[in-house]
C-alpha cells in the first residue's frame, strides 16, 4: 500500500470519527464492519461490542422488523435519505433518529454490504414538542384563533367556582374541555365524574346522581351514593344536558340554587359543594323558546359559556391533530408511525368531517391497523375518503345533513318509518340512546304503531 492511499484511509478515518452522525457498516450477513465514535455515543454501545454482531442486536429498531432501509439498499443497490425511525439504546431508551443509507462499493463498483448513516434527533423532537405545547391546553390542541381565545381565557374559568355550559357538535371536544376545566381548577385533586344525561331515563339518571336508600325501589336492597356525594368536592360533568326532561330539570335546578340532593327513598338532604358543568349539542335557547327546556335552569347553567367550532371551521388544525394522535398511539401501540403522507394529508384536507375530532382520531387510528410503521398512506385511510362517497359518515350525520329544511319530528317520523317501525334501530341511526327517542316521540306527540318493529323483523 503506497503512502497516498495511506494518507487518505487515514483522513478518512479521522473524519468519521469527528462527525456528529453515527455510522456503520455491515456485510452482506447483516454483521457490522465498522462502527464510529458517534455511534457509539447514540447506541450506548461501544465499538468492540458492535463489531461482529448483527445490526438489529445493536439497534433494536422499529425498523428492523419490518421496512429496512439498510435492507432496501442492499437489495435494490440505490440509496435511501431522511428515513425516521428509533432505536432503543444501551439503557432501554426510545431515541427518535433519522436515517440515510447507501451500497457498500468496493473500487471496482462491487457491492460489500452497505453503509448506514443515522442522526439523533432527540433535541429536534423536544424542540418540536415544545412548540406544539404552546397550541396546547390539556388533551386539546389548536392553532385556530378561536381556539387559541378560549385556551388564553379558560384557567381564569377554571380558578372560579362558576357552572360552565360548553356548546359544540358531537365530536368537537366537550368533554375534553370539562377536563381540562377540572384539572386547571382548586378542585383538580378531587374526583372529575362525567355522566351523559341523554343515555339514561329520569329514574336511573336520578338514582345515578343523587343515590337511594333501601327499600327506594323494588331491587333497592341497600342504600347506594349517588354521583354528587362520590364527586365530593370535586367536579360532575353533565354530558347531553339538553336531552334532560322538564322533571329533572326541576331537580337539578334546586340542586344548584340550594347546594343540596334529596337521594330517593330518603326523608333528609344532603350538602353538597360539587362543581357542574354542563354540555350540549343542542341550541338551548331555541329549546326554551319551544319550551322543552327550563328558562330558569338555562339561565343557572350559562354563566360561563364556550362553544368550541367543529373541525370544518378549523382545519388549520388537522396537520397539528394528526400529529398529537399519531405520538398518543404510537405511544399507547408502541409503535413508530412518523405522519401522513401529502396525498393522505389532501384527503383529509378535503373531507368536512361531520364527526368531528372523535372521527378523525378514528381515522388515524384506522390507519395505524393497515399501517405497521413510517408513513401513513392514502391507502391506509377509510374507503370512503378514497372514493369521496362519505360511506363512513353516521346515518343520522348524513339522513339530517341532506333534510336541514324539515323538522326534527320530520326526520324523527321518516327514520322509524324507514326502520320498520323498529325504536331501536331508529335511535341508532338517529344517533341518539332509544330513552332520548321515547322522549322525543311524547314531546312531539308522535304516536306510532303498538308492535315494535323488531317482531316484523324476526317473522321474516
Amino acid at each position: 500500500m503506497d503512502k497516498k492511499k495511506q494518507f487518505s484511509e487515514a483522513a478518512n478515518e479521522i473524519i468519521l470519527e469527528s462527525i456528529s452522525d453515527g455510522v456503520f457498516t455491515v456485510d452482506h450477513n447483516w454483521r457490522i464492519m465498522t462502527f464510529n465514535r458517534a455511534a457509539e455515543q447514540i447506541t450506548g454501545t461501544p465499538r468492540e461490542e458492535a463489531i461482529g454482531r448483527f445490526c438489529w442486536e445493536v439497534f433494536r429498531s422499529n425498523m428492523c422488523e419490518g421496512d429496512c432501509a439498510l435492507k432496501r439498499t442492499m437489495k435494490e443497490n440505490k440509496s435511501f435519505v431522511s428515513t425516521s425511525t428509533y432505536i432503543i439504546n444501551n439503557r432501554q431508551k426510545r431515541v427518535p433518529i433519522g436515517v440515510s443509507t447507501s451500497p457498500l462499493q468496493n473500487e471496482k463498483g462491487e457491492v460489500l454490504g452497505g453503509v448506514e448513516t443515522f442522526r439523533d434527533r432527540t433535541l429536534v423532537e423536544e424542540l418540536r414538542r415544545e412548540i406544539t405545547a404552546s397550541y396546547a391546553l390539556g388533551d386539546m390542541v389548536s392553532r385556530s384563533v378561536v381556539m387559541q381565545k378560549i385556551f388564553n381565557i379558560l384557567p381564569q374559568v377554571a380558578e372560579s367556582d362558576s357552572t360552565v355550559l360548553i356548546d359544540g357538535e358531537t365530536g368537537t371536544g366537550k368533554g375534553l374541555m370539562a377536563s381540562a376545566i377540572h384539572n386547571h381548577s382548586g378542585r383538580k385533586d378531587e374526583p372529575f365524574v362525567a355522566i351523559n344525561c341523554g343515555a339514561l331515563p329520569d329514574s336511573l339518571l336520578e338514582s345515578e346522581l343523587f343515590g337511594y336508600k333501601a327499600g327506594a325501589f323494588t331491587g333497592a336492597d341497600k342504600d347506594k351514593p349517588g354521583l354528587f356525594q362520590a364527586a365530593g368536592r370535586g367536579t360532575i360533568f353533565l354530558d347531553e344536558i339538553g336531552d334532560t326532561s322538564a322533571a329533572f330539570q326541576v331537580r337539578l335546578l334546586r340542586v344548584l340554587e340550594d347546594k343540596e340532593f334529596q337521594p330517593l327513598g330518603s326523608v333528609e338532604k344532603c350538602k353538597t359543594d360539587t362543581r357542574i358543568i354542563a354540555a350540549t349539542n343542542l341550541d338551548l335557547e331555541e329549546k326554551v323558546a319551544d319550551g322543552s327546556f327550563r328558562q330558569d335552569l338555562f339561565y343557572r347553567i350559562n354563566i360561563v359559556r364556550f362553544r368550541l367550532p367543529p373541525l370544518r371551521e378549523r382545519k388549520e388544525d388537522l396537520p397539528l391533530l394528526v400529529e398529537h394522535f399519531i405520538e398518543k398511539l404510537n405511544h399507547i401501540k408502541e409503535r413508530y408511525i412518523t405522519r401522513l403522507s401529502k396525498e393522505a394529508m389532501a384527503l383529509l384536507l378535503a373531507h368536512d368531517f361531520p364527526g368531528n375530532i372523535r372521527e378523525l382520531e378514528n381515522i388515524i387510528e384506522h390507519g395505524f391497523v393497515l399501517c405497521q410503521e413510517g408513513e401513513i398512506g392514502k391507502e391506509h385511510l377509510p374507503a370512503y375518503l378514497q372514493d369521496g362517497s362519505g360511506a363512513n359518515v353516521s346515518p343520522s350525520s348524513r339522513y339530517l345533513l341532506t333534510n336541514l329544511h324539515k323538522s326534527e319530528a320530520d326526520c324523527i317520523v321518516e327514520t322509524i318509518v324507514r326502520c320498520g317501525y323498529n325504536r331501536l334501530a331508529a335511535a341508532k341511526e338517529l344517533g341518539m340512546h332509544k330513552s332520548t327517542l321515547f322522549r322525543k316521540l311524547k314531546k312531539y306527540r308522535i304516536e306510532l304503531p303498538g308492535p315494535d318493529g323488531r317482531s316484523n323483523r324476526s317473522r321474516k
